[in-house]
């Protein structure tokens, strides 16, 4: 199946998607969905107001995640292009709900940076409650995969030796369109990519993956319980403009698109902050 929050005229609503058409569930979002201990079953027999795909207007997947939680330097080629060595551990920090936009909303570029920078990101959605996984928990805790782009304000990131505050401006970073169900999602490297107005500017596979989704649901759940609707971020490929010589970075107008085949694809006008 596939999932998403749509904005209606009467707020977000949950929806499953099917070719041309999606179904309101009864949800106010795909996290009030993934809630229902039944979730599954109730996506499948929905049968609520329809909408045309072509006509929907995505919210975030999630808008408001208990938990975002996000890996850096977990693909080898990228790791490699920052001149670091591969970590022994997960490298993981945060990101807030404000920071978070729908699949072709403006990704806003904040006013107090010219260092803005794209990150590909496959990412994870738990769909069921669990602490001290361990490999078969955590597969089955993962409810389905989405799309992220990691939009990082580089200058800001790198102030300190921690990312955080590079890594949550408010509206910069698009998710979805829809959760895709594991079941849906082929086993294997699947191609991960950005384009910046046209142009491919990272190309890879999530087979370059440090630590894998499993890996790092099991990882996580030893700090705390990972909860449905939490959204686990995996990392990004190489190709990022901060490594490039010179740095390149996105510009007001750029149209960047972000895609994870088989999972989805995001796209979005970056715009300058207006104060």
């Amino acid at each position: 199946m596939r999932l998403a929050t749509i904005r209606t005229a009467t707020g977000n609503r949950a929806v499953r998607v099917d070719g041309d058409t999606a179904t309101e569930t009864g949800d106010a979002d795909v996290r009030a969905l993934l809630e229902h201990t039944d979730w599954r079953d109730r996506a499948a027999a929905a049968a609520g107001p329809a909408h045309q795909v072509a006509d929907l207007d995505y919210a975030p997947l999630v808008p408001s995640p208990e938990k975002i939680i996000c890996v850096g330097l977990n693909y080898r080629d990228h790791v490699l292009e920052m001149g670091n060595e591969l970590p022994e551990y997960p490298t993981v920090f945060a990101k807030y709900a404000p920071a978070l936009v729908g699949a072709h909303d403006d990704v806003v570029l904040p006013a107090v940076s010219d260092n803005v920078d794209w990150e590909a990101e496959l990412t994870v959605v738990i769909g069921s409650s669990v602490r001290h996984a361990t490999p078969e928990t955590a597969k089955a805790a993962i409810a389905g995969y989405t799309v992220m782009n990691d939009v990082s304000v580089r200058d800001w990131q790198n102030r300190t030796k921690q990312f955080l505050q590079g890594k949550t401006f408010e509206h910069s970073t698009p998710l979805g369109p829809w959760l895709v169900t594991s079941d849906e999602v082929p086993e294997g490297g699947l191609p991960i990519s950005t384009t910046l107005d046209g142009e491919t500017v990272q190309s890879s596979s999530t087979a370059e993956l440090v630590f894998g989704p499993v890996d790092l649901v099991v990882y996580l759940s030893t700090i705390l319980t990972l909860n449905p609707g939490d959204v686990i971020a995996t990392g990004t490929p190489g190709g990022v403009g901060h490594a490039r010589k010179p740095p390149r970075y996105l510009t007001d107008g750029a149209v960047l698109v972000t895609t994870v085949e088989g999972v989805g694809e995001l796209r979005n006008t970056c715009r300058a902050e207006k104060r």
